[in-house]
């Protein structure tokens, strides 16, 4: 597909939904999906490689960046009722999509919304996301410099980005441009892609508590 149309805020192809089947947490679920959207035949490698990698996540307050039909944010609300899960996207379709499958899972505690629909006194606990490296160094970069400095003192961010995309120079980007109560690492390494973490360190009286 060309990238434009899931980058897209209306994607001009048709919106066919069709049955989707994919493991969520651990157990298959029927979904639903449409065209004019990132990987809309299931669950990408990438997106597969940063489930299988990072640890459940923790916190009250959640984000998926980039949610496309859903697979992360749903993941986030399973392992987490009680949390509350944001779903961040620029494609209209994506998140109607992402709602339409919470509700299909009985999943009350996401809310998919447009990026600039999102409060912006929340903090965020746990951040995940296969960033949309595709649309360009300096929209990549302005993408992840509004949300990451949203960490919430002794929260933490985890990407995942292909080594051949940038994924090291990207690390090194981060870690350059984040404050100093930031530290950026890399995990892990699964096939071609890198799973990059970001943790906002704690007070030192809150690590004490």
């Amino acid at each position: 597909m060309d990238s434009q149309h899931y980058f897209s805020a209306a994607p001009s192809g048709p919106d066919k939904r069709r049955p989707l089947r994919v493991p969520i947490a651990g157990q298959e679920r029927d979904l639903i999906t449409s065209g004019g959207i990132f990987s809309p035949d299931g669950i990408d490698k990438g997106t597969a490689i940063l489930l299988s990698e990072v640890p459940p996540v923790t916190g009250s307050t959640l984000l998926d960046i980039g949610s496309g039909w859903g697979p992360l944010a749903l993941t986030m609300a399973v392992q987490a009722p009680h949390a509350r899960v944001i779903a961040i996207d620029v494609n209209e379709r994506s998140l109607e999509l992402t709602r339409e499958n919470a509700r299909r899972l009985e999943l009350g505690n996401v809310a998919a919304m447009l990026p600039d629909d999102v409060n912006p006194d929340i903090a965020f606990d746990t951040i995940w996301s296969n960033p949309p490296i595709r649309i360009g160094k300096e929209a990549l970069h302005e993408l992840l410099l509004r949300w990451l400095p949203r960490l919430a003192p002794g929260g933490s961010a985890w990407l995942v980005v292909q080594k051949n995309l940038g994924a090291d120079s990207l690390q090194r980007w981060l870690a350059a441009q984040l404050p100093p109560d930031y530290e950026v690492d890399r995990p892990t390494t699964s096939k071609s892609f890198r799973i990059l973490r970001v943790e906002r360190t704690a007070p030192e009286n809150a690590r004490k508590a």
